[in-house]
């Protein structure tokens, strides 16, 4: 069994990276959120009452990638050298998708998730009006299946 590296018997500490070569690091993730089909249409036809849902999912989720190591405790700032947040429709769903790119000693798998949820999350936030029933509850709407689907590791730099 693999040994927690954010624990030990003294308590929580941040990993030391201080040691590890320089690398390329990548890492992409994805996730989705359920959307009736009437909002995805509004969506898409850029009829939403608060502004371009899409362009905004971007922002913030580019911001949340950004803010990583503020949000979740033990992570290291990382200097980034790239994020692209894009999204696919479908009927009934949003699919997000965060790259996040870095030159650094630790990878860029948390601020990928980081940035899919918060992308997701800005979309619920831009929609609920429609997606809410009369009783205001969200009956067909979730965020799911939020998972790194690779990532990648170069060779250290001299």
């Amino acid at each position: 069994m693999k040994e927690l590296t954010h624990v030990d018997d003294r308590g929580v500490k941040m990993v030391e990276v201080g040691h590890k070569g320089v690398v390329f690091r990548k890492a992409v993730a994805k996730g989705r959120i359920r959307l009736r089909p009437e909002t995805i249409e509004l969506i898409k036809a850029g009829k939403t009452k608060k502004g371009n849902v899409i362009a905004t999912a971007q922002i913030a989720g580019i911001l949340a990638v950004k803010k990583t190591p503020e949000l979740i405790p033990l992570c290291h700032p990382i200097p980034l050298t790239g994020v692209d947040i894009t999204f696919e429709f479908g009927e009934d769903y949003i699919e997000a998708t965060c790259e996040v790119r870095a030159t650094y000693k630790t990878g860029v798998e948390m601020e990928a998730l980081t940035g899919v949820s918060v992308a997701l999350l800005t979309i619920w936030d831009m929609v609920k009006a429609v997606e809410k029933d009369e009783k205001g509850q969200y009956p067909f709407t979730r965020i799911e299946d939020i998972h790194v689907v690779r990532k990648e590791k170069g060779q250290a730099l001299q």
